[in-house]
């Protein structure tokens, strides 16, 4: 893969759509053990690292790291010269749906969902079902609230996935908590592929719905997201709004004054 792109303390992979996909199936056919697992990336994410080191642990092992926040792409081509920046967004909910898009009927793309409130992840798997024959839902599972500190619960979901053997495990736990735990995990998670997905599992169940087309081209999907769940997101959100601003101004001068920084 080319080389990534350094931004906020962040190494992220400069790839499009197509390139992600083709580098997950290269994983799948992978006839090694070895779990990758993928990250994505957001404003919310960025402001994160700037503090938790766990997160920035798994971050540095991920086998793939895709810019999902509008403004995080931005500011990579403010930021770096022409050409140097990263060519799109990939976010996790469009890149689920394009692996499944990939996946061939002779030979069915075997898939995991782990996460999500109980019943959405058996509605996601109808769902892809009918729209995608190429793809095979071999598991489906909603961990109980704080099931990340349950040693025996883990080691029932561990043995859960290691009996299913999926090509890819989508992960819809919520960040960071989904990004610590697969990273805790990855070692022994027998899939091929782990994707850290955020809601995605809420999108393909029909549970949530993404922002229209023109809210995501121009970055406002933030914006839909907030009307949405107001309770849930508007301080965190009111909090990246304050804080991203101040980070992009210390990139700027980092990458301008290498020296004194």
């Amino acid at each position: 893969m080319p080389a990534r792109v350094k931004l906020f303390g962040v190494e992220i992979d400069p790839l499009r759509m197509d390139q992600a996909v083709a580098q997950i199936r290269a994983w799948v056919e992978d006839p090694s053990e070895r779990c990758h697992f993928v990250v994505t990336p957001n404003v919310d994410h960025v402001v994160m690292l700037q503090h938790h080191a766990d997160l920035s642990a798994a971050y540095r092992d991920a086998g793939m790291v895709l810019v999902d926040g509008a403004p995080v792409l931005w500011s990579s081509r403010l930021l770096h010269r022409s050409g140097q920046g990263l060519p799109e967004r990939v976010a996790g909910s469009d890149l689920v749906p394009a692996l499944f898009d990939s996946a061939p009927e002779t030979k069915p793309l075997r898939i995991f969902l782990l996460g999500a409130a109980p019943g959405v992840a058996d509605r996601a798997a109808g769902n892809i079902r009918r729209q995608w024959p190429g793809v095979e839902v071999i598991g489906t599972y909603s961990p109980p609230l704080g099931f990340e500190r349950d040693e025996r619960e883990n080691e029932s979901i561990l043995q859960m996935i290691a009996a299913a053997k999926p090509d890819v495990l989508v992960v819809g736990l919520g960040a960071p908590k989904q990004e610590l735990w697969v990273h805790k995990h990855h070692n022994r998670l027998a899939a091929k592929v782990a994707l850290c997905v955020g809601a995605t599992i809420d999108f393909l169940a029909g549970e949530r719905s993404r922002a229209p087309l023109w809210m995501q081209s121009v970055g406002l999907e933030w914006l839909y997201r907030v009307a949405s769940e107001p309770r849930r997101l508007a301080t965190r959100y009111a909090k990246d709004a304050v804080i991203f601003p101040q980070l992009l101004a210390q990139e700027w001068w980092r990458l301008r004054h290498p020296a004194r920084s």
